[in-house]
């Protein structure tokens, strides 16, 4: 895909961000025009960052600790942008109320130093939960199913940069001390070229389980290469579910287990889901359980699954990116009845996306364990 119209407008939404933060916030603080010139710098700066971040994607030998650096500056930027839009409101907001100058600047500067701490604190809380990855475990109480299963779910790992293969055979050690009967991966495995996936993959062709490692794709993969990705996952013994399913257990104990390719396909016009295809030759008498990268994929499937699994929002990720998610997905992470037959479970993400940082949103990996009821 040509990814040079993403880029422009990429980078000139946090160009315009940058001037915002400028204009709205740094003007505004009660501090010497030394030191708003240092900030504009610093600015300045962390919008070059973001650029060499992008850089960075694409050359597998950039050193762990410089692209650590380059991840940073998105997450800064937008955390610095919502301090900066709090900072205007309670700015503007003070100036009509009817106080003594030496009480409105004691306020002021209250203010001054409030936004900065925030800003500061929030940064730095936020990269430190991007290194947590949690366990979810999660009941799930499906009708018709003969016993108990048990299904590790992994989504949105975004193979690059610091999310490497050190991390991944992290991963993979926790979910095989699981002992699932069935690990599931619901998208947006690799997210550089794969060329430089590979040694990340390989440490993912060591997950264990009773009935193997199930993939779909996400729409990252459809920006590196969707069929050498799908070769490649296939290679390590994993089996990518395209528009297509198989039976999980014993005949008539178990569950049907369906996959579909990401909405993202109709956008671009190939790879795109089938969910009569993905459904055809189950088992009506089992219940199904379909993955689907995006929860959305719910319109199209509601009454037609038991049980959705799907990832794609990272939760939100940073906290005020929850309520954009909200605009495009009707869930954003946890379990939900849709309908009366249909649940929708979304994966807040094993890894995370651009700056290695998590507010609100802490990665995940998802231990359900499927039930009668």
């Amino acid at each position: 895909m040509n990814m040079l119209p993403f880029v422009v407008v990429f980078l000139g939404v946090f160009a315009l961000i940058s001037i915002y933060i400028s204009r709205r916030l740094i003007t505004h603080l009660h501090l010497g025009d030394q030191v708003k010139h240092y900030l504009r710098l610093f600015l300045v700066l962390n919008y070059l960052g973001i650029f060499g971040y992008m850089l960075a994607r694409y050359f597998s030998d950039t050193p762990n600790w410089l692209y650590f650096l380059l991840s940073l500056p998105i997450g800064i930027l937008f955390l610095l942008f919502c301090t900066a839009v709090l900072y205007d409101i309670f700015r503007v907001g003070m100036l009509g109320i009817p106080m003594q100058p030496q009480r409105r600047e004691f306020f002021k500067k209250g203010l001054d130093i409030g936004a900065l701490g925030l800003a500061f604190g929030v940064s730095a809380k936020a990269t430190y939960n991007a290194g947590t990855v949690e366990l979810e475990e999660v009941h799930v109480k499906i009708k018709n199913l003969a016993r108990p299963y048990t299904v590790a779910q992994l989504s949105d790992i975004h193979i690059g940069g610091l999310i490497n293969e050190r991390f991944i055979q992290n991963v993979v050690n926790r979910v095989n001390a699981l002992k699932p009967d069935l690990v599931v991966i619901t998208g947006d495995l690799v997210d550089v070229k794969l060329s430089q996936a590979q040694k990340a993959l390989e440490a993912l062709g060591r997950l264990e389980s009773t009935y193997g490692t199930c993939f779909i794709v996400g729409n990252h993969e459809y920006f590196h290469g969707i069929e050498e990705i799908i070769a490649h996952v296939k290679a390590l013994g994993i089996r990518v579910l395209e528009n297509e399913n198989l039976y999980i257990g014993e005949a008539g104990e178990g569950f049907n287990l369906a996959g579909v390719y990401d909405v993202f396909g109709y956008r671009i016009g190939h790879h795109q889901p089938d969910l009569t295809r993905a459904l055809r030759g189950i088992d009506p008498d089992s219940p199904t359980v379909l993955l689907a990268h995006q929860p959305r994929f719910v319109e199209e499937a509601d009454g037609k699954a038991d049980l959705i699994l799907s990832g794609h929002t990272h939760g939100g990720q940073l906290y005020p990116f929850k309520a954009l998610v909200k605009l495009q997905q009707p869930y954003v992470s946890g379990l939900h009845r849709h309908s009366e037959r249909t649940q929708v479970y979304v994966n807040k993400g094993t890894g995370f996306w651009g700056p290695p940082m998590r507010l609100g949103a802490s990665s995940e990996i998802t231990h359900i364990t499927l039930i009668e009821g």
